[in-house]
């Protein structure tokens, strides 16, 4: 997904520099990979937004509107937002408290990289302003967050949002409320220390002679080239049984690999993004629809990965397709139950963090969110089940571009590779911006 730069806490550039939007960027390939720059792809065709997420009627004619850089914010009402009185939205509270207590750092002197609302610039038809800070020592949000603290019940979190936010409904600059959502996650392998005879596939930490050749050698010459294989000789941080495992956490940027140390221990780490080979990402995805194995509406991670089962004998020649190599270093995980660092700078929490554009919602926003379930594709597929809830913008990639776009941080465990996988639904954002 994409590997997001200079500014930004550096999960930008472990989980964020996969290739492209989470995973449909391998499955479709129209966006980066890695860090690169997305690749332009034609405008996708009209959405079929589900009775959950149709579009509210259009804002009357003296509506209050506010610009980004990428679009534009349109006054709404809590009534607006489809499933609102449904959520459990004391479940988004952690991510709510680290998003504040982020920008008050920042407001303090510390971590820039966490501004929260006060990164972005908005404007109105008569001129521009700054907005305040959604969590400073001062504000009032951050206070009603700091006095209810870290047990408040669902009635105490419902009061403070409805009574200190204003719901805005995003659109592109075009005045389109509708738009993309898909996914990513932190995938968890089974990894050995030592190569095996199940356990054949490298996971290299960065060449010796990173930096002094750019681009370095590509994927498939890391497998051939003598130079290659000699730079990167004792740079094995572990060993995985899959070659599509070491795909995956490179298109994720970063992931987490489960041990069996001598005396039968079992210890999870974390794999975090150290580098890259300076190749152009190209995406499986898009080669395997011309190749023909399935249409572009088929198109997912768990097709990708039947084929690779299907014809073992070509998946050295699907993945030479994409030159884009990952290198990473080991890291401890002190928790296993907290998420990697977003670009915010904060913990990513499952089910309610999402990457956006910084430049259409800043970093700390909440944010509700209204989408459909992925689901596997069909023709005869029985109607989506709403997704729809409050979630915190937390990160960023260099492939999450336009107003109305974002990316779902599905955690990780059983279940969560082929959520994100699927995940290529309609959309429609709302910001909730301080009053």
């Amino acid at each position: 997904m994409s590997l997001f730069l200079s500014n930004r806490p550096e999960f930008v550039h472990r989980v964020r520099q996969r290739a492209g939007a989470a995973l449909v960027a391998a499955i479709l390939g129209t966006l980066a990979g890695c860090g690169g720059r997305p690749l332009l792809a034609p405008a996708p065709p009209p959405l079929d937004i589900p009775p959950s997420v149709q579009t509210p009627p259009p804002a009357a004619v003296d509506a209050e509107i506010r610009t980004t850089p990428r679009g534009r914010w349109v006054r709404g009402e809590w009534s607006d937002l489809p499933g609102w009185d449904a959520d459990q939205t004391l479940m988004a509270w952690p991510a709510l408290q680290r998003s504040c207590d982020k920008a008050i750092t920042a407001a303090n002197g510390g971590n820039t990289s966490g501004r929260g609302l006060a990164a972005a610039r908005l404007g109105t038809r008569t001129g521009s302003f700054r907005p305040h800070r959604l969590a400073s020592p001062g504000d009032a949000v951050s206070r009603g967050v700091r006095r209810l603290g870290p047990g408040p019940n669902e009635a105490q979190v419902r009061q403070l949002l409805q009574s200190r936010l204003q719901p805005w409904r995003v659109e592109s600059a075009e005045g389109k409320p509708e738009g993309l959502l898909t996914g990513y996650f932190e995938p968890l392998l089974e990894a050995s220390r030592v190569r095996t005879e199940r356990h054949t596939v490298p996971v290299y930490g960065l060449p010796a002679d990173h930096g002094l050749r750019k681009p370095w050698f590509t994927r498939g010459e890391i497998e051939t080239q003598p130079a290659a294989q000699a730079a990167l000789k004792g740079r094995e941080i572990a060993w995985l049984a899959d070659p599509m495992d070491l795909l995956l956490v490179q298109i994720q940027g970063s992931g987490r690999l489960t041990f069996t140390e001598p005396g039968g221990m079992r210890r999870m780490v974390r794999l975090a993004f150290a580098g890259h080979n300076d190749q152009p990402y190209q995406s499986v995805g898009r080669w395997l629809v011309e190749q023909g194995a399935f249409t572009l509406e088929q198109a997912s991670w768990p097709a990708i990965r039947q084929w690779a089962r299907q014809n073992p004998q070509r998946v050295k020649e699907m993945l030479a397709v994409n030159t884009r190599y990952v290198f990473f270093r080991e890291e401890p995980l002190a928790d296993p139950a907290i998420g990697a660092v977003g670009a915010q700078g904060v913990p990513l929490t499952p089910g309610r963090s999402i990457a956006v554009d910084k430049d259409s919602i800043p970093y700390g926003t909440p944010v509700w969110l209204a989408s459909t379930e992925p689901q596997v594709w069909s023709q005869n597929a029985p109607p989506a089940r709403p997704l729809q809830r409050l979630v915190l913008a937390q990160d960023t990639g260099s492939a999450i571009l336009g107003a109305v776009r974002a990316d779902y941080f599905w955690g990780w465990g059983d279940g969560v590779e082929e959520r994100a996988g699927r995940t290529k639904q309609p959309l429609k954002l709302w910001v909730l911006w301080p009053k």
